[in-house]
């Protein structure tokens, strides 16, 4: 029976055995060599083993490695935004024949209401900056796209949770495994805690596209916040002048009242004395009815405006009545007016800002449309311990970790995919065609507005004019009257054209500096100094 014997290792000397199997001597320098072999055997076993986990420690390291260049290098799919651009108007328009105020190209006040220099209006506009309702709402909206802003660019970050229970449980004799080793036999305890943290890795841009869209969206209600600024400044102006000419039209009928009640008197001592008739007392009490029946629907204008003002500034009916009610002047502009550059208008306008922000959150959604075309990676990863017994749970034989990417790849969903993209493209077609035509009707509303402020200026001019010209009248009506050279007819007449003349000139007035209201609206300033524009947040 012959026996094989078993080759050296590499690096391993020949065992003893083997050296007298070849007719060697076991002298003290071969039991030293092979001593020697040994250890070098042990050390290059060893050696051996270590190198062989190397190769998963490094190609773990490896694929992290990889896995952060990716998604630091990682490119966003879907199409860049783009500042669109829109139709340009070099200068202002200039009016044919010019007004005594006009307007000019030179810096535009901030707060624009405080040119007409009256004290009362400026506390209201600043009142309601802080009281109206829906300023309060539209901060409201804004607060919400700022959260929602925090709900989409938290994707962007790692989730972590932890975990912790205990149990007692009892499995089926004739169901799955019992953990426990007892067959179903009896209950059991069961301690767990664990940690656990996912992380999507964005390669593709989807969730950075979601953020771009989630920052224009939040743009969208700061302009819309700002417009509704402007939108309310511009109204408590127009409603407190408007308020001034209404007080101001009560005032000149009432003067006009006593001029006919005048002419009354007038008229019964003439009839007493045989100079005048029945007919000319009779169109002179028609006069003062006539009169008399314009001031309670100018009264009711007044409290309608005061209430619409309460309103404005958060307050309940009437409740500005003893602070308005008094008569006071209509505000009246400056004799330039500054309305800026017209290449500042962009910036300005709160629609135009709103539409741009709406062209770009159409844009960035089509990039999160494209992005669900690609797979999605997720890293995921658990570590935690699990034991029976409370004196085990935490120790490291009850440990439990796992890690790993996961992905997900869509591959047939009939076609809903391709139709949202053809929806976001769709939509960011409609936000262009939005944007040009915001631009556009904010160059038609400034110049509709300039030609109003200068030819209210000249009507409310060429009635100054007319009111001259009928006081004149009524004065020699009213002494030819007198001296009998003319009928009752003739004085009721002038008077009428100059009740007429002089409520329309009072229109006019307030017309002018409701013009100006309306070019300032236009012109969509007055929000910096409130709603100031704030350095984009970075998106994180």
């Amino acid at each position: 029976m012959s026996r094989e014997r078993s080759p050296a290792l590499p690096g391993q000397a020949p065992r003893m055995h083997d050296r007298l199997a070849q007719g060697g001597t076991a002298t003290p320098q071969s039991l030293g060599a092979v001593a020697q072999g040994r250890r070098e055997g042990r050390l290059a076993s060893a050696t051996h083993s270590n190198r062989s986990k190397l190769p998963r420690h490094r190609s773990i390291r490896h694929a992290l490695q990889v896995l952060s260049l990716l998604s630091l290098g990682a490119c966003s799919v879907g199409p860049d935004f783009q500042h669109p651009e829109a139709t340009q108007v070099a200068a202002w328009a200039t009016p044919q024949r010019a007004a005594a105020s006009q307007a000019v190209d030179k810096a535009m006040q901030e707060r624009w209401w405080e040119v007409f220099h009256d004290p009362q209006l400026s506390a209201l506009s600043q009142r309601a900056l802080t009281d109206n309702l829906d300023l309060q709402l539209a901060t409201s909206r804004l607060q919400q796209s700022r959260a929602a802003r925090q709900v989409i660019t938290a994707q962007q970050y790692p989730s972590t949770s932890a975990t912790g229970g205990y149990g007692r449980k009892r499995n089926s004799a004739e169901g799955l495994n019992d953990p426990s080793g007892n067959n179903g036999k009896s209950a059991f305890n069961l301690w767990e805690a664990g940690f656990s943290a996912s992380w999507e890795l964005d390669f593709w841009g989807r969730v950075r596209r979601e953020t771009e869209a989630a920052d224009a969206r939040l743009e969208v209600a700061e302009n819309d916040r700002r417009g509704v600024l402007l939108a309310v400044l511009a109204e408590t102006a127009q409603d407190y002048i408007q308020l001034r000419g209404v007080q101001s039209t009560r005032a000149v009928t009432e003067q006009n009242l006593e001029v006919a009640r005048h002419s009354l008197k007038l008229s019964q001592l003439r009839l007493a004395d045989g100079v005048a008739t029945d007919l000319d007392v009779a169109e002179a009490a028609a006069q003062v009815a006539t009169i008399e029946a314009r001031l309670p629907e100018l009264q009711q204008r007044q409290a309608q405006l005061i209430n619409a003002l309460s309103l404005l500034l958060g307050e309940p009916p009437q409740a500005l009545h003893q602070e308005l009610a008094s008569d006071a002047p209509v505000p009246q502009p400056p004799t330039q007016v500054a309305i800026g550059l017209p290449s500042q208008l962009a910036e300005r306008r709160p629609d135009i800002r709103q539409a741009e922000a709406q062209l770009h959150m159409a844009t960035a959604n089509i990039g999160v449309a494209k992005g669900d075309f690609y797979p999605r990676i997720t890293l995921s990863g658990n570590f935690g311990s699990q034991a029976l017994q409370l004196a085990d749970f935490g120790s490291w034989s009850s440990r439990q970790f796992g890690i790993g990417p996961q992905f997900s790849l869509p591959l047939f969903d009939g076609g809903r995919l391709r139709g949202v993209l053809h929806l976001r493209e769709a939509q960011q077609q409609e936000a262009a065609v939005v944007y040009q035509q915001t631009v556009l009707r904010a160059w038609h509303e400034i110049d509709d507005q300039l030609t109003r402020y200068n030819a209210s200026q000249l009507r409310r001019d060429s009635l100054a004019e007319a009111v001259r010209q009928n006081q004149i009248a009524l004065r020699t009506a009213q002494q030819q009257y007198v001296e009998g050279v003319v009928d009752f007819v003739n004085v009721l007449t002038v008077q009428g054209a100059l009740l007429t003349t002089q409520e329309q000139l009072v229109d006019s007035s307030a017309g002018v500096s409701l013009a100006m209201v309306g070019l300032y609206k236009a012109l969509g300033g007055g929000w910096e100094s409130v709603y100031p524009l704030q350095a984009p947040t970075p998106a994180s």
